[in-house]
């Protein structure tokens, strides 16, 4: 399933995990992120995944960068990068965001990239769940 939204496109590759494309030139901001988690919070009720496709070249107000991947139930992003550019932009996402702990992947674009990232995102998302299951108490 593929949703159009006002910064990009979502693909709902699997019944956890999306792929974000943002079109070229977009300036991601707080009106943005939320939008994107709002979208993201009605499709999934329990853990998920995003794998961000990074085939354009886009930008981030410094707030955004703050909170994007802050979503509760957003367990693992695996990130594309296609170019130098859009590997310094994750590198500074992740320089920023350092003591968030995210479970952050980079993956080439170049080097199937994505087949690899959709594989390392289910796997976490795999280990997280059963994870969470062993620590739930019973009734």
């Amino acid at each position: 399933m593929k949703l159009n939204t006002s910064f990009g496109q979502i693909n709902f590759l699997d019944t956890n995990i999306a792929e974000v494309i943002i079109n070229e030139n977009i300036e991601i901001t707080l009106e943005i992120v939320d939008e994107y988690d709002a979208l993201l919070a009605k499709r999934f009720s329990g853990n998920y995944a995003v794998l961000v496709n990074r085939i354009n070249s886009y930008s981030f107000a410094y707030e955004a960068l703050l909170c994007v991947g802050s979503a509760e139930n957003l367990k693992a992003l695996a990130i594309i990068n296609y170019n130098k550019a859009s590997e310094q932009q994750t590198k500074e996402l992740i320089s920023v965001r350092h003591m968030d702990n995210l479970n952050l992947k980079e993956f080439s674009g170049l080097e199937l990239g994505r087949d690899n990232a959709i594989h390392w995102l289910n796997e976490q998302l795999t280990a997280i769940n059963k994870n969470e299951a062993i620590v739930q108490p019973s009734n």
